[in-house]
C-alpha cells in the first residue's frame, strides 16, 4: 500500500508540474502576440483583443479600459492571479520540490533558476527595456525543460505522467483559444477586413502555426483552413488532434504497468475523443457550430482530467491494499 500511495503522490506532483508549465509558456507567447499584434489595431478594437486574450487564459476581464502594462501585470506577476506567469512557475517549482528524488538534477536546476529569474524582477524593471525579452525567456525557457526532461529523464512512468499533463493542457489551452475567436472562424460568408485579417493572424501566431499554415496551404488567410490545421491535423504539434494523440499514447503506457481493469474507462475516455478528431470534417465542425464543438473538447478534456485524477491520484486506500 505505501507503495502504491506514494505513486500515486508523484504521479500527482509530475502531471501538475507539467501543466503549470505548459501554461506559463502558453500565456508568455499570446502575451508576445497579443502586445505585437495590438500596435496595429484601432483602440477600440485593440480593446476587444484583450478581452479575447483574458477569456482564452481564464482569467476576469478586467473592468474599464485594458492598456498594456495593465494586462501584463495581471497575467505575468500578480501572485493573486492563480494563473499569471508567475504563479505558474511558482507552483510548477513546488510540485518538482516534491519529487526531486524522481526528477534529474538538470531539470530541477532549470525550473529553480526559471523560478529565482522570475522573483527577482518586476514589471516594473522590465517594462522600460520592453517586456519581450523576459516574455521570450520564459517561452524558451519552458521549451527547453522539456528538451532537458525528455533527454535526462527514464520514460518510465512518471515521464509518461509529464506527457499527459503537458499535451492535456495544450488542448484545452487552444480550445480556449479558438472558442473565443469562433465567431470569426465560423464566419464564412464575408471576406476578412483588416481587424479580422490580424485577428485571424493572431490566431495562428499564438499557436506557432504561421509558417506551417503557409506551408501546408498558402499564405492567403482561408478560416475553415486556420480552424482544420489547429483543430484536426494529426502532425502539427499545437493542434487538438496532436495533443489528444500524445494523451492517449501516454496514457496507453501507463496502463501497460498497472492494473488495466481500472484504466478502462480513462482511455475509452481519450479514444472517444481521439476517434472524433480523427474522422470529424472541418465543413461538418463548422456548419454543426464551432463554438459547441469546442465547448464539447473542453468538457471532455475536464471528464479525462477527472478520470485519470480518480484513477491514478485519488483512487480508494482500499483498492491500494494488496491481499
Amino acid at each position: 500500500m505505501t507503495n502504491q500511495l506514494m505513486l500515486s503522490n508523484v504521479a500527482d506532483n509530475l502531471y501538475w508540474m507539467s501543466r503549470y508549465l505548459e501554461r506559463a509558456e502558453h500565456t508568455a507567447r499570446l502575451l508576445i502576440v497579443n502586445l505585437n499584434i495590438s500596435l496595429d489595431m484601432l483602440p477600440a478594437n485593440a480593446q476587444l483583443q484583450w478581452a479575447r486574450l483574458f477569456k482564452a487564459l481564464n482569467v476576469p476581464v478586467p473592468e474599464g479600459d485594458i492598456d498594456d502594462f495593465a494586462a501584463m501585470e495581471i497575467l505575468t506577476f500578480d501572485r493573486e492571479n492563480s494563473n499569471s506567469i508567475l504563479s505558474c512557475i511558482m507552483s510548477a517549482r513546488e510540485n518538482a520540490r516534491q519529487v526531486r528524488a524522481q526528477i534529474s538534477s538538470e531539470m530541477w536546476e532549470h525550473l529553480n533558476e526559471m523560478f529565482l529569474n522570475i522573483k527577482s524582477t518586476s514589471l516594473e524593471k522590465i517594462w522600460n527595456a520592453g517586456p519581450f525579452t523576459f516574455l521570450r525567456e520564459i517561452r524558451n525557457g519552458s521549451h527547453m525543460f522539456e528538451g532537458i526532461t525528455d533527454s535526462t529523464m527514464n520514460h518510465g512512468e512518471g515521464w509518461h505522467f509529464i506527457q499527459v499533463g503537458r499535451f492535456i493542457e495544450r488542448a484545452n489551452g487552444i480550445a480556449n483559444l479558438l472558442a473565443v475567436h469562433s465567431d470569426v472562424l465560423e464566419d464564412q460568408n464575408a471576406d476578412l477586413d483588416n481587424e479580422q485579417y490580424l485577428e485571424l493572424l493572431a490566431v495562428l501566431k499564438s499557436c506557432t502555426a504561421f509558417e506551417a499554415y503557409c506551408k501546408i496551404y498558402t499564405a492567403a488567410f482561408k478560416r475553415e483552413r486556420i480552424t482544420e490545421l489547429l483543430l484536426l491535423n494529426p502532425e502539427f504539434p499545437h493542434s487538438i488532434r496532436f495533443a489528444i494523440d500524445c494523451v492517449q499514447s501516454a496514457l496507453d503506457n501507463i496502463a501497460e504497468a498497472t492494473d488495466k481493469r481500472k484504466t478502462i474507462r480513462t482511455n475509452r475516455l481519450v479514444g472517444r475523443l481521439k476517434a472524433e478528431l480523427s474522422f470529424d470534417m472541418i465543413d461538418d465542425v463548422i456548419s454543426y457550430d464551432l463554438g459547441n464543438y469546442l465547448n464539447g473538447i473542453r468538457q471532455k478534456c475536464a471528464e479525462i482530467h477527472s478520470s485519470v485524477n480518480e484513477t491514478y491520484i485519488a483512487y480508494p486506500v482500499q483498492s491500494a491494499l494488496v491481499f
